[in-house]
């Protein structure tokens, strides 16, 4: 995770400090990673960050440069970027994309009704959904794109069906399904326990409704087992 360890974003799911960093970056942070990447051999790596409003790029340029240094250091290693929604900056998103990630991804974490509950007010569904599309448009026909979505938070299942025709619409390759686990009691409740046989169900779906990769499960993240489902 790049851009330190506090986030200026408040969702309800979420346990990472919420504060602002008052434009503090590591400049050194992009080298430091892409050297420790080198060392231990890594063939993929994801890469991922908190939300720094308080940039005027969002981070973006860090971001980029740590893709770079990867790739400098690691011509081989393929990069999964999982980026916040850069407040909606188109230059922002193109500043990540020029720098080569070989999958960019963004969670729109959950269905549009209960978008405005559980993340900071300054996300929004189809800002989400915009960039996912902006980035297939912008990225160029290698890119791969990828969201995920949290079940468990109180989504209904034509909710679940029309996100994932939202993604869809938006051309987006991968997607993944994982339970909500409550982080703390400040945090928003767990709904309900999804059972492995509807997840099973959602991947069917997914793939039916023509995703390129999938993977479902209880215990399934957005970086769950990243290198084989880009595969």
């Amino acid at each position: 995770m790049l851009l330190g360890s506090r986030c200026t974003r408040r969702c309800q799911f979420c346990a990472v400090e919420t504060r602002s960093a008052h434009g503090v970056v590591d400049p050194e942070e992009p080298e430091r990673v892409a050297e420790a990447v080198a060392r231990w051999g890594l063939s993929y790596v994801v890469l991922t960050q908190v939300c720094r409003d308080d940039l005027d790029d969002g981070g973006a340029a860090l971001l980029a440069e740590a893709v770079r240094a990867i790739h400098r250091r690691a011509a081989t290693t393929r990069v999964e970027l999982l980026v916040g929604d850069l407040a909606g900056r188109e230059a922002s998103l193109a500043t990540v994309l020029d720098s080569g990630p070989q999958v960019l991804a963004h969670n729109i974490e959950t269905v549009r009704r209960l978008s405005g509950e559980i993340r900071d007010r300054r996300a929004g569904y189809d800002q989400s959904l915009e960039l996912l599309a902006r980035a297939r448009r912008q990225g160029g026909p290698g890119l791969v794109t990828k969201s995920s979505i949290m079940l468990g938070l109180g989504e209904t299942d034509p909710e679940v069906a029309e996100a994932l025709a939202d993604l869809r619409a938006a051309d987006v390759d991968l997607v993944t399904f994982g339970q909500y686990l409550r982080p703390s009691a400040q945090h928003r409740p767990v709904a309900r326990f999804v059972p492995p046989e509807e997840f099973d169900a959602w991947a069917d779906r997914a793939r039916d409704a023509g995703f390129a990769g999938v993977a479902a499960g209880p215990m399934v993240r957005s970086s769950y087992h990243a290198d084989e489902l880009f595969r």
